[in-house]
């Protein structure tokens, strides 16, 4: 059974926008795993995957995690400190990428 959908906006630095020509904003659909379930950030970065490849892989090492050097926040906070990949994402998410900073 499908889950429930989100828009969610992944808001980019001008760093990775070369690789989705240039925009400052990419839009994909969020899926949660059921019908009880919220959309992730995971399942969000699944559709970017799928839609952005070569973007994708600069966000999420060859284990799927998010890269250390790159912080994404999720409602004004830090996926990190919200679960990572497994935060929720309400209805019209805005995800901010950004470089980490150290």
């Amino acid at each position: 059974m499908a889950g429930s959908v989100t828009m969610v906006v992944f808001v980019l630095p001008s760093t990775l926008r070369r690789w989705v020509s240039g925009r400052a904003e990419v839009k994909v659909f969020a899926v949660g795993a059921d019908r009880d379930s919220p959309p992730t950030l995971g399942s969000a970065l699944e559709s970017l995957r799928r839609a952005h490849p070569l973007l994708e892989e600069r966000l999420r090492d060859e284990y799927g995690r998010i890269r250390r050097h790159i912080s994404m926040f999720v409602c004004g906070e830090n996926a990190r400190g919200l679960g990572g990949l497994d935060c929720a994402l309400p209805p019209g998410a805005e995800v901010y990428v950004l470089p980490a900073l150290t």
